[in-house]
């Protein structure tokens, strides 16, 4: 017997697509990822890039103050007995995926910890391979599988993600380890740019680390960028290694000059950020979805999650090379729900 919804991914918005199929009995079984030193490495464990992320401020609903009764009442203790100590000082993202991963299960979610290698969308009902082997098949399919931050691949870099190290300034920026203190922006495009731009608003400066000698972003973002006064740019340079310690994270970077490989500086800094783009995570679709010339997958119709294949829908940040926010996904998640909901319908599928 086919599956009503499959969602895959375990973000923001691959649960909102649970927590609102659930609520409309469609039943829907979620592959959440697996727990594997490979995703581990490249960032794509279960809960999504908020598992990575450690206080999230700007999700609505959640203001600074203690949630650890909360998160014990509410989060299954199989689950909580694993959790990393509550801060005290609103939600981190860990907590704020586990419990969205917990409303969705007490709405009847079947969640299964394993990634998805394969998917047929050929023929309908479409055919999903797991890792393990084993097949499921489905009238309508979720697409939440998000976008990976792109990194240079520093073993230090790494070592202090939620340490100081990030790749989402509007997400990270504004916590306080950041304010007042130098922080480096690694990249030379629009999104760096605006990265840049963006934490001096709370840094006391910022480097924008640069390989060549000119930006590769627009002229306004790059111009912008360079009449800011908080922002200094090293050109021609690299980031060799991320400069830390295990009690306070990031305390500054080592810069290699690209033109005499012989001169490298260190800079002071509190925080770095990757700004080098974002990979959708979109491999196990092999070709069979349409995409962005990004890599990000095309909603086909304006303000619908619909893909190019009739029951496939995309949210989150897989489909999302812009805002790339915890809410937004969320939402995205919701629509993708109930465009689900209304293909299905359509379909005779009730």
């Amino acid at each position: 017997m086919p599956e009503k919804v499959v969602v895959i991914g375990s973000g923001p918005a691959g649960w909102a697509a649970c927590i609102y199929t659930s609520r409309a009995n469609l039943e829907p079984l979620c592959f959440e990822g697996a727990i594997s030193e490979e995703n581990r490495l490249q960032g794509t464990l279960p809960l999504g890039q908020l598992a990575l992320t450690t206080e999230v401020e700007n999700y609505p609903g959640f203001p600074a103050g203690n949630l650890e009764s909360y998160l014990d009442d509410s989060i299954d203790k199989s689950k909580r007995q694993y959790m990393a100590p509550h801060l005290g000082h609103g939600v981190s993202g860990p907590e704020l995926m586990e419990l969205m991963r917990q409303q969705s299960v007490n709405f009847g979610t079947k969640v299964v910890t394993d990634d998805v290698v394969d998917v047929d969308l050929s023929a309908h009902p479409f055919k999903i391979t797991r890792a393990n082997g084993e097949t499921v098949e489905a009238l309508s399919i979720i697409i939440a599988t998000g976008a990976r931050a792109n990194y240079l691949g520093l073993e230090s870099e790494n070592r202090y993600k939620n340490m100081g190290v990030s790749a989402c300034a509007v997400c990270d920026g504004a916590m306080p380890r950041f304010r007042n203190h130098p922080l480096v922006v690694v990249g030379g495009g629009d999104s760096a740019m605006e990265e840049a731009n963006y934490l001096t608003k709370f840094a006391s400066r910022v480097y924008i680390i640069h390989r060549r000698d000119e930006f590769r972003a627009s002229k306004i973002m790059a111009e912008r960028a360079l009449a800011n006064e908080k922002i200094e740019v090293k050109w021609n340079s690299v980031v060799e290694e991320v400069l830390g310690d295990d009690e306070k994270g990031v305390t500054g970077v080592r810069i290699r000059s690209t033109v005499d490989e012989s001169q490298t500086e260190d800079l002071e800094a509190a925080g770095y950020f990757a700004a080098i783009g974002h990979t959708p995570n979109t491999n196990f679709l092999k070709g069979q979805i349409d995409t962005n010339d990004k890599g990000f997958i095309e909603w086909k119709i304006p303000f619908r999650t619909n893909t190019n294949v009739e029951g496939v829908f995309a949210a989150g940040d897989v489909a999302d090379d812009n805002y790339k926010q915890a809410i937004t996904a969320a939402g995205s998640g919701c629509m993708a729900a109930l465009d689900a909901e209304r293909w299905l319908v359509s379909q005779g599928f009730e």
